[in-house]
């Protein structure tokens, strides 16, 4: 089964997500816990560089290509695959961020532990 190259760029963005979803419950991110900080930050990222693009594209700087996108237009000559784009990308990057602070967290915690277990045994 071949996609079609119009669904590939939405393919790829819910690969993004399934990708990084077991950060959430592997390491404990939290993101999707926590869905109002979520909005919050997705909300800012999507509204900048949304006004971006739609300056981009007025301005002729920008363009996507029709074979890639889904011919779906929202607001301001922005394809849907762009909207789509300035939300799951910064919540994978909020994801990682999040992991990998908590990765550092459970480091640091084993490695107090160690240094006390190590200071009582002496």
């Amino acid at each position: 089964m071949t996609l079609p190259d119009s669904l590939q760029y939405i393919a790829l963005m819910a690969g993004c997500l399934l990708i990084t979803l077991p950060l959430e419950f592997v390491f404990g991110a939290r993101v999707y816990r926590r869905p109002l900080r979520l909005a919050q930050a997705v909300l800012v990222t999507l509204l900048v560089f949304s006004v971006w693009d739609a300056i981009a594209i007025a301005a002729g700087l920008w363009t996507y290509s029709p074979r890639f996108t889904s011919g779906i237009i929202v607001a301001f000559g922005l394809p849907l695959e762009e909207i789509i784009f300035f939300i799951v990308i910064p919540i994978c990057g909020i994801l990682t961020y999040e992991a990998v602070g908590r990765v550092f967290h459970l480091v640091r915690t084993w490695a107090r532990r160690h240094q006390r277990t190590q200071g009582e045994a002496r």
